[in-house]
């Protein structure tokens, strides 16, 4: 994405807005269109100002955050949500995941950190807090050591694709990573469509990032001394 990346603030701590409100305002490149109190208000503005991400807490009067989520990628909205919370739990983040969340931070993360994670979801990234990124590794670390292995009918490259799909990653992008051609990417995007048995790209994002593909730990950069 090029352009100024527009936001919308769900969250019902007047405390929390008030200080992404302040990141927001001082971070070029990224503009705030409004704020929700409740997972019902976050819902009618992403219909009515189409932002790019909507920063969503979980725990909101009415409907909570993962079902103002799965709502509003229910609609087809072109717009990411990304989780901004205090719960760390597996229920919590896989829950998300498969309400169609792009993103899961805590609230304990830095204003760097905060913003990067604005950005790479704004830009189409999976993107996922240093801490939440950890845990879903160690869970799926546990899975393989029971032997347990996300989608055995995949062939290795078919999951070097899956994992560039749960980035967000286009096809032509996927071709410039993986050195192949395009007509190669769609290929196995074709097969791994059916193999996972959706009906779309969006639909294989959620259960491959459900599964822990695509999963980074976006802790910000040290500059070089």
């Amino acid at each position: 994405m090029t352009g100024t990346i527009r936001v919308v603030v769900a969250d019902d701590h007047p405390i929390v807005r008030d200080g992404l409100r302040a990141l927001i305002e001082a971070s070029s490149g990224i503009e705030l269109l409004g704020e929700a109190t409740t997972g019902d208000e976050a819902i009618d503005l992403a219909r009515a100002v189409r932002p790019d991400v909507v920063l969503m807490d979980l725990a909101m009067p009415g409907r909570n955050g993962i079902e103002a989520t799965r709502e509003i990628a229910a609609k087809g909205y072109a717009t990411a949500v990304l989780i901004l919370t205090m719960f760390a739990d597996d229920e919590s983040i896989f829950a998300a995941m498969r309400a169609g969340a792009r993103g899961y931070l805590l609230k304990d993360a830095g204003n760097e950190e905060m913003r990067r994670a604005i950005e790479g979801v704004g830009n189409g990234e999976a993107i996922f807090g240093a801490g939440v990124a950890q845990r879903m590794v160690g869970f799926f670390a546990r899975a393989r050591e029971l032997g347990v292995q996300p989608f055995p009918d995949l062939t290795d490259r078919e999951r070097e694709v899956l994992a560039e799909i749960a980035r967000g990653a286009s096809n032509s992008t996927i071709a410039l990573h993986l050195g192949i051609s395009v007509k190669t990417v769609r290929n196995h995007v074709s097969t791994i469509l059916s193999k996972l048995m959706v009906v779309d790209r969006a639909e294989a994002i959620v259960r491959a990032r459900e599964a822990g593909f695509g999963v980074r730990d976006e802790r910000p950069r040290q500059a070089d001394a």
